[in-house]
């Protein structure tokens, strides 16, 4: 019954049909390349070599940086940013004040001092994802930070550099997630867990929200955990 209800609801308040174009107060820098039916909105910014597929909404503000790429029918509502290299799948939403594409959190300590370790990798986001406002997905290290199709992530979600995400996930507001860690298909996570580096969650586990998980650790699949650290709940 759930699932009729948000349809019909679908059906009785459609989206408003934005009409392509771009705005005059919109910077679409050269090289860039704009599909059919775009909707660029004012003071927006799509830098060079940035490509914008079919029927993509670029909100108020937001920024597609140099050589990004953004799928065909998906919506950058405003202040959302796409970093340099990234790139989104279709029907990908992004909302407002979301960051992809950030520097990774990547230092070395020498002599007491923290030099800065290259964040050379991307985002890549598989195709009808949705990201919550005020997120953040740092670009890999080395290799690209990836989020499967079909994952839903939460308001105010920190993903740090090189985590792998499966399909299909649930991650809810203020979930901390380590870079380097590895998260499965179908994977929910409650709200303000913490998954530590390098860790690795396997397909269908389950976390209550506060959970903790440890780094470098590996939770089976198709299971409930909570507290922290996180335990099996019986």
């Amino acid at each position: 019954p759930k699932l009729a209800f948000a349809r019909a609801l679908h059906a009785l308040y459609p989206l408003p049909e934005l009409p392509p174009g771009v705005h005059d107060s919109a910077v679409i820098a050269d090289g860039a390349t704009l599909g059919g039916g775009v909707h660029v909105a004012a003071q927006a910014y799509v830098g060079p070599g940035a490509r914008l597929g079919a029927g993509v909404v670029v909100g108020p503000g937001a920024v597609v940086e140099a050589d990004a790429y953004v799928g065909r029918d998906s919506f950058l509502h405003a202040r959302s940013v796409v970093g340099p290299g990234c790139v989104l799948g279709e029907r990908v939403i992004v909302h407002s004040g979301a960051v992809l594409g950030a520097d990774g959190f990547g230092y070395v300590t020498t002599q007491g001092r923290h030099e800065k370790f290259p964040q050379v990798g991307i985002v890549s986001i598989g195709d009808d994802v949705e990201i919550g406002a005020n997120t953040s997905i740092d670009r890999g290290s080395l290799q690209p930070t990836t989020v499967g199709s079909g994952t839903k992530i939460d308001n105010l979600v920190q993903v740090g550099h090189n985590v792998q995400i499966g399909k299909h996930c649930l991650i809810c507001a203020q979930v901390g997630i380590a870079g380097s860690a590895e998260i499965g298909d179908h994977v929910i996570i409650g709200g303000q867990s913490a998954v530590g580096d390098h860790c690795v969650i396997e397909s269908g586990a389950l976390f209550g929200a506060t959970s903790g998980i440890v780094p470098g650790k590996r939770v089976r699949g198709g299971q409930m955990y909570f507290g922290a650290p996180a335990r099996p709940v019986a």
